[in-house]
This record gives C-alpha cells, structure tokens and sequence, in this order.
C-alpha cells in the first residue's frame, strides 16, 4: 500500500502524497523530503517508516556527497531555508502521530532520515528525547531510527543521543579513506574512517551496520566494491563493531552520478554469508 511508485515527465518540482518531492536535473530524477515530517513510506529494511527529517524542505546539508544518494549532489540543492526548530518538529510528528493513531497506519519505524545527515541538527540529542517521549505516548510498539553516515558520532553528544534509540543505523561502505572520498565524497577532508570504525566498536554492539555494495564506473574510474580487496577489510572492521545486525544493499533508485550500477543477486548473498560466517546477523536488500 505504501510502495514508492510516483513518476516524472518533466523538469519540476512535483508535490506526492508522501510529503516527498521529486526533481529532474540532467535527466536523473532526485528526490527531497518536506521537513520537518514525510511518509508514511514503505522501507525495504524497515517496514512502515515515519520519515522525520530534520534538514531543510528545499535542499540537501550533509557532511558526505556520495555519489549514489537519491537527493542529487549537494551542489545541485543548496538549501537556502532553515532546519525546522525542535518545537517545529515536535508539534508535526505529534499532529502526525495523532492523524496515524485514528486513520492508520501504524507504524514499525520513526526514522530520522531525509535530506542528508540528521545528525547535523544542532538540537539533535534533544530532538531524540522528544521523539522517544512522543513514541511512547502513541505508538510505544515502534521503534525510533536513525540513519547516519557516522560523520558526527565522534561529537560526545551525537554519540550518547545514537546510544538511546532502538536502531542506530551508521554507514560504512568499506574502510578504505581512498574508496570513501570517491563514493561517499566526504566534504571535511580530515575524514578518518579508522577513527570512526573505533567509535562504533564503543557502541558494545548497540548498532547496524548499512553498508552500500554497486558495480560501475564514475569519473571514468571503476567504482565497485565487491572485490575482496574491500570485502576483506570491512569484514576485519566488524569483527571489531561487532554489531547488532548488518544492512547490505545496492542501489534501489536514480542516481545523480551514470554508469552505476547494482550489486547483483549473487554478490550480496555472497557477502552477506561472510557476515554471517562471523557470527553476525545479515539482512540484504536487493
């Protein structure tokens, strides 16, 4: 019922009604989420997911580039609005929760998410107190998620918020600096994925690990991280997280960069055996 299936013939800026809007640039369609509130949409690692986005309606503020996010490249959608304020966002998800609790339908997730990195809200930690609150006043059975890069973690205070919410869902595509600032393009150039790798393994195991796996090229250089050459090192990493569960997927929706391409069928569940192998729960989204 809550498939994403909308269409674009032209270059605009359509309203859906999922509180999402859907943008054209050089034939590659982008989408950007309403703040501070979207969806409900169906999630294929998720279920029913109540998208709060704490970045501004009109453009992307994220602290990676990555070639491959539905939202286009940050130099596409600079945003010139502002981050809702928590009160903004605490008066939407409640009217929301409220809509949901006498129409439908319930929700598995409320998942911070959206048009870049939630984590750079500078109400974030206190966000997620009243997001929690709000969970259990009205759908105490849902769980609270936040989708991150794990840019920010290294911020005490980011880092105690990610520790509260049921799922603390931290992206790590591979744990080669070289390969990062090729994919996901950090915009900070003292990005260190060690460091970070030594963050989450803090986190004793109370987080989930999403890791992206695609084929193609980009810049005329091969972009895949299917090879063990990064399959190898990532596994060593989470035998050091150790975490909860891991996330691996491919590409799902358009592009802002061309000739990328999905993992294949036989590449993830390849992947996802080895994580396994480790004693660590895998769940692969094609």
């Amino acid at each position: 019922m809550f498939s994403w299936a909308p269409i674009i013939r032209c270059k605009v800026t359509l309203h859906v009604s999922l509180g999402a809007r859907l943008r054209q640039i050089d034939e590659a369609m982008t989408v950007l989420y309403d703040s501070p509130i979207f969806g409900p949409i169906h999630s294929r690692r998720l279920g029913v997911s109540l998208g709060i986005n704490l970045l501004p309606h009109d453009g992307k503020c994220c602290t990676f580039d990555c070639i491959y996010c539905e939202c286009g490249f940050n130099h596409d959608f600079v945003a010139h609005d502002r981050m809702p304020s928590r009160q903004q966002v605490s008066d939407a998800l409640r009217q929301q929760l409220q809509k949901m609790q006498q129409e439908g339908p319930q929700p598995d997730v409320l998942t911070f998410a959206g048009n870049g990195e939630p984590t750079m809200h500078p109400h974030f930690p206190e966000i997620v107190d009243d997001v929690i609150a709000l969970r259990n006043e009205y759908f105490p059975k849902a769980k609270v998620s936040v989708l991150s890069n794990a840019t920010q973690i290294l911020r005490q205070p980011v880092f105690e918020a990610l520790k509260k919410v049921d799922n603390n869902i931290l992206k790590l595509d591979t744990v080669s600096n070289a390969y990062i600032h090729r994919l996901d393009r950090p915009v900070s150039s003292s990005y260190d994925v060690e460091k970070l790798v030594a963050k989450m393994a803090e986190f004793d195991g109370h987080c989930i690990v999403q890791t992206m796996f695609l084929n193609g090229e980009f810049e005329g250089k091969d972009i895949s991280n299917v090879a063990d050459e990064y399959i190898n090192p990532w596994l060593e990493a989470l035998t050091t997280i150790q975490p909860e569960e891991v996330m691996v997927y491919t590409i799902d929706r358009e592009t802002p960069a061309h000739h990328l391409q999905k993992a294949t069928h036989e590449q993830l569940d390849a992947i996802a055996r080895r994580v396994e192998a480790l004693g660590i729960k895998c769940q692969v989204s094609y």
